[in-house]
């Protein structure tokens, strides 16, 4: 097994992703239009975890576990409406939601995800 820690576009602050023996931990995914309902900006995350999983050589269907941090928790209808119609629903990954104080207060959702590779 590779014990090399690879680092997907670093920072001097954070890097897009980590990966090591085999797995991937993803920076925790924002939404790039912050004008869009809690549905829109969920599909904009999860379009964007397919792009950097895309870029690692692996995809949704490999998801381990994924963290959904909402701004508000009354959301949670709207941001699982996205959701399922994204998710793989022969390999649904663990996974916990909780509200929390975003960075930005204009975003609604952030996802942090762990796949395989």
């Amino acid at each position: 097994m590779n014990k090399q820690i690879t680092r997907l576009e670093p920072t001097l602050r954070m890097s897009e992703a980590v990966c090591y023996q085999g797995v991937a931990y993803l920076a925790g995914q924002v939404p790039t239009d912050t004008t869009k309902d809690i549905v829109g900006q969920t599909q904009d995350v999860l379009s964007e975890i397919d792009n950097v999983l895309g870029r690692l050589g692996t995809n949704k269907t490999r998801l381990l576990q994924v963290q959904v941090f909402l701004k508000d928790i009354n959301e949670f209808e709207g941001m699982n409406q996205a959701w399922d119609e994204w998710v793989s629903p022969l390999s649904p990954p663990a996974r916990a939601t909780i509200q929390a104080n975003l960075a930005d207060k204009n975003w609604k959702v952030e996802i942090l995800v762990t796949a395989a590779l």
